[in-house]
């Protein structure tokens, strides 16, 4: 059986290397988006804030599971963690609509996350751009995410890597990247 993804590239400028996460290192991606849900408390957000009641929306543990998560490492530390659906989860499925199915052309982009300490060294940028340009999905054509409909921040952070604002559904703005690595 074909595998449903190829990694093209597991480098990422510097001495970062991205791979599939493995359960064993379930705890320290879990800590790292603990960490960053609590930073986003801190600066007033309650994005993520399911995370810090016990509740992970996403299954991080059952993405891991999947081949779903990938790590992004620097000296063999997670410095970085990314979810990549190939097919939509039911949060997917209240933003996009009827536009979300198990075989649509789009992989579900959620979690992206980048240690403290890396932030504000282009990383984020880095591991977001690796997504739509080093790794290959079969049958996949797009990139979609969302983000809180009031983090401007966050909204150019996606239209400067060249995600397209596809609309709002709720509290939510949806984002989708054109993929020039699909592998029918």
């Amino acid at each position: 059986m074909k595998s449903e993804f190829t990694i093209i590239n597991p480098y990422i400028e510097g001495n970062y290397t991205v791979s599939v996460a493995h359960k064993e290192e379930a705890d320290e991606i879990m800590s790292l988006l603990l960490d960053t849900a609590k930073w986003l408390q801190n600066k007033g957000s309650q994005q993520w804030g399911e995370l810090l009641r016990g509740h992970d929306s996403h299954n991080t543990v059952g993405s891991i599971e999947k081949e779903e998560v990938f790590v992004c490492k620097h000296h063999n530390e997670i410095v970085g963690v990314v979810i990549l659906k190939r097919e939509p989860s039911a949060w997917d499925h209240q933003l996009w609509g009827s536009e979300a199915n198990a075989d649509d052309e789009a992989i579900y982009l959620h979690r992206l996350t980048i240690s403290r300490k890396c932030a504000n060294t282009g990383l984020g940028s880095a591991l977001l751009n690796w997504c739509d340009s080093s790794i290959s999905f079969r049958k996949k054509k797009f990139m979609r995410l969302d983000c809180i409909a009031n983090n401007r921040k966050l909204f150019s952070f996606y239209e400067s890597n060249h995600y397209e604002y596809m609309g709002q559904a709720g509290n939510f703005k949806k984002f989708e990247k054109r993929l020039f690595t699909n592998n029918d």
